[in-house]
């Protein structure tokens, strides 16, 4: 069952349409992530989601209803413009926002001195924000967005400023709280975390949804039947061979061995067990693997209008 289902959300500021007609389904317990190029609308539809921005078509489904203003405490939504004020301490900031989000100030305590710990910052309790450096901060904020354990997580743009390896610590975290049970929305630029740790992505473009689905079927849906073959034999031996079944587009010989590796793009006409039984007679394969383009390649192709 869905968490969450965007139907039909258009959006108009004056003259420009911000988001028109996108519609999307983010499935319980899944790591959904959304992307598009700056200016694509995706802050728009996640403001929406959050009912800081109203929308003028369509609605949000949360939980099997249309979402309400009390629906947003089982949200925690982190946003691409960070803002803690800096001239209190850590702790009792962090314990202020756990005490908005509904918790206790006895139960914000014990949480966010575990969270501390496991971030790693634990030393920082008593010190002033204004201390702090950017990804200290930015771990702060995350802290305090899962704090309360809600059912969804919004993240816009989490991993910037982070090094790789806080960036990959909240990467395992996000795949935690995955893992327990909660559904996560992340705006992002950074397509090796997509394929890291999303499930499902959808691809906004000049506000409208251009593309969606899991991440395994998006890029097979959109690989050009290009095969990496390595041997042993003669290159030319194969490339005249495979003319029949295959367009040659690449070969060159794999450093420190008898190999060499040659990419192709099969033909409509041909099927793989036809190129690998032609090619097989030709040279000793060693292997024979489909190309699968990375989302960064669908991305760009997507944005381009070259899929």
């Amino acid at each position: 069952m869905d968490l969450l289902k965007i139907e039909n959300i258009t959006k108009r500021y004056s003259a420009h349409t911000a988001l028109d007609d996108v519609s999307l389904s983010v499935p319980r317990g899944s790591i959904y992530g959304l992307l598009g190029p700056n200016g694509a609308g995706k802050t728009t539809l996640i403001r929406t989601i959050n009912r800081i921005t109203l929308p003028d078509a369509g609605r949000v489904i949360f939980d099997g209803h249309e979402i309400t203003d009390q629906d947003i405490y089982q949200i925690g939504y982190l946003p691409e413009e960070r803002g803690l004020y800096k001239k209190m301490k850590v702790g009792e900031q962090a314990i202020f926002f756990a005490q908005l989000k509904g918790l206790s100030r006895r139960e914000a305590i014990i949480r966010l001195k575990e969270w501390f710990v496991r971030m790693g910052i634990e030393s920082w309790w008593n010190r002033k924000v204004e201390d702090l450096s950017k990804g200290m901060a930015q771990k702060v904020q995350f802290i305090t967005t899962v704090l309360h354990e809600p059912k969804l997580l919004i993240f816009d743009e989490p991993f910037s400023g982070f090094d790789p390896i806080n960036a990959n610590i909240l990467k395992q975290e996000i795949l935690r709280l995955r893992d327990k049970g909660a559904t996560v929305i992340f705006s992002t630029h950074n397509m090796s975390s997509v394929e890291e740790i999303c499930d499902h992505i959808t691809l906004i473009n000049k506000s409208r949804n251009i593309l969606s689905g899991s991440v395994d079927e998006v890029r097979r849906r959109f690989g050009e039947n290009v095969f990496e073959v390595t041997y042993s034999g003669q290159a030319a031996t194969f490339e005249q061979a495979m003319q029949p079944v295959a367009e040659m587009l690449s070969s060159s010989a794999v450093a420190d061995s008898p190999y060499t590796c040659s990419r192709i793009r099969i033909k409509d006409t041909a099927s793989v067990r036809d190129s690998i039984t032609v090619a097989n007679e030709a040279v000793e394969l060693r292997s024979f693997r489909e190309v699968i383009p990375s989302m960064n390649d669908i991305f760009i192709r997507a944005v381009e209008g070259t899929l």
